[in-house]
């Protein structure tokens, strides 16, 4: 890396009390190793820990140290965000506090970035968790490039660098609902993957569970995809024929067969399915208007409380 180049590393952090210190270690040895500018760009998204208290200590000594402090928990893609937009290198490194993406892949990183791509994504070798987690993982990321289109690559992990001009572009997207890898797809430019050895978590248990992932997959698939819409129309037309058919059928047995009774019970049953699927449809639509109510209102992404060396 050249002299004058500079390094931001933005680290997201919720509840990481535990990871802090070990984090600053390791990373700062690896960097000095490397022999380079570098500054940390933290997140606090509204830890109620010692988490702040521990990066605050840190900063009194290392000025390298910056915290920016959310009033409250907007989300790990706004404190993605709120990093790009504090740091201040050539080059961001994008990685989490728990150590799982290792330190000592800084280096290779930013050997490959400086091969003229613009972004290069860490790509896991083999995910250190348990089967369950690394199954539902799968899933989550199945299930987003299926419903997407995005061709996010196999085995993503958190950890990746992008240049300054990337960095500028992604500030000028000014939607309210991110998906930071589709945020990042959507740029484009030229990128690429390196491959990494991932390490078991170093304390503590990660705060983006199942729950929170399908969230996260479900706000992607409204805000990258037409694709429940076109279900929608397609399920209503089929449905349509159906009822239909149904019609023909139940006029040709009243026709030909004497003793045939529609009867109340199919009229009932046919009304319930009519209506459910009516509120399904509008539920859908209602869905993708409430996130362009959202949008329109143009309220900032986050709150910031308070801000150290920045």
């Amino acid at each position: 890396m050249e002299p004058s180049k500079k390094l931001s590393l933005i680290v997201p952090v919720y509840f990481e009390e535990e990871c802090i210190e070990q984090f600053l270690k390791e990373t700062e040895y690896h960097l000095n190793l490397i022999g380079i500018d570098y500054e940390y760009v933290f997140i606090d998204d509204g830890s109620k820990d010692r988490t702040v208290e521990i990066i605050n200590k840190c900063a009194e000594t290392n000025k390298r140290i910056k915290l920016i402090e959310f009033s409250y928990n907007h989300g790990k893609q706004a404190a993605v965000s709120a990093g790009i937009s504090f740091a201040t290198g050539d080059y961001l490194l994008y990685m989490d506090p728990d150590l799982q993406d290792p330190p000592e892949e800084i280096a290779r990183f930013i050997v490959e970035i400086e091969k003229g791509y613009d972004l290069v994504f860490g790509i896991r070798k083999e995910k250190k968790d348990t089967w369950l987690n690394t199954k539902l993982s799968n899933l989550f990321w199945t299930i987003l490039e299926k419903f997407t289109g995005l061709k996010i690559p196999t085995g993503l992990a958190v950890m990746r660098i992008f240049n300054r001009k990337f960095a500028d572009q992604f500030k000028l997207y000014g939607e309210k609902n991110r998906f930071i890898e589709g945020m990042f797809m959507h740029i484009g430019m030229k990128w690429t993957t390196i491959e990494i050895i991932q390490r078991e978590r170093f304390a503590g248990v990660s705060k983006f569970n199942f729950k929170r992932k399908m969230q996260l997959a479900f706000n992607a698939i409204l805000d990258y995809s037409e694709l429940p819409l076109k279900m929608a129309v397609r399920l209503g037309f089929i449905l349509s024929f159906l009822g239909f058919v149904s019609l023909i059928v139940i006029v040709l047995l009243k026709i030909f067969t004497y003793q045939f009774q529609a009867g109340w019970p199919s009229l009932i049953g046919l009304f319930l399915m009519g209506l459910g699927l009516q509120l399904v449809f509008i539920g859908i639509v209602a869905l993708y208007l409430g996130k362009i109510y959202k949008e329109v209102k143009n309220r900032p992404l986050y709150s910031i409380r308070n801000t150290t060396n920045v």
